[in-house]
């Protein structure tokens, strides 16, 4: 099999959405597109992709080979793309890493986990169902729970307020380090380094 990581941004395409708080895994994508200098193409997959490399390791020899993705789909159909995208570049679920929105995690935070449940996402059930397995890798973009009384549904699908876009720049290379730190040191060192306080 392949040594090919596969890095899945979740989002739901469209404009309208772009500035959506769930749709945070794509910017997280979006980000790493731009830092490694790949722009993203259609991809038959249903999607949108670049091959990139990340992190030179020592005398400057390139590091880990990932593809970062995607899904044309909306959220709760993004099983279909990511399996497509698994299949094409023979990827297996440990080396899937998909970068999604998290409401129980306090906004700005990044964590790091292994496989567990969907917590109520779409997106996540979807791939899920899709790959017959929970056991991939997530990096989880905390956006902090609504506000009073409003609909959690409603509040993932509102754009990122002023105040949460003006950190959120710096929200996004968090976790674009993060994907990086996975994928070029393992999953206890980078949860390590991601998880310490300050």
């Amino acid at each position: 099999m392949s040594e090919t990581w596969l890095v899945i941004g979740l989002g739901n395409p469209g404009p309208s959405y772009a500035g959506n708080r769930h749709n945070v895994g794509a910017m997280v994508v979006g980000e790493l597109s731009a830092r490694t200098n790949s722009p993203l193409r259609t991809h038959k997959a249903r999607a949108v992709a670049a091959q990139v490399r990340f992190g030179a390791g020592p005398g400057g020899v390139p590091g880990p080979a990932a593809v970062i993705a995607v899904p044309n789909s909306y959220m709760n159909e993004s099983g279909g793309p990511v399996k497509a995208l698994m299949g094409f570049f023979s990827v297996e679920p440990e080396r899937l890493v998909v970068v999604h929105d998290e409401l129980d995690i306090q906004a700005g935070d990044v964590r790091l986990k292994l496989g567990g449940g969907e917590g109520g996402h779409n997106g996540l059930r979807s791939i899920s169902k899709s790959l017959g397995t929970r056991d991939y890798l997530r990096v989880r973009v905390g956006i902090g729970r609504p506000p009073g009384r409003q609909d959690a549904a409603d509040f993932v699908l509102r754009d990122f307020s002023p105040t949460e876009r003006k950190e959120l720049p710096f929200l996004l290379g968090d976790a674009a380090d993060a994907v990086e730190l996975l994928v070029t040191q393992g999953l206890l060192d980078a949860q390590q380094k991601v998880h310490a306080p300050g």
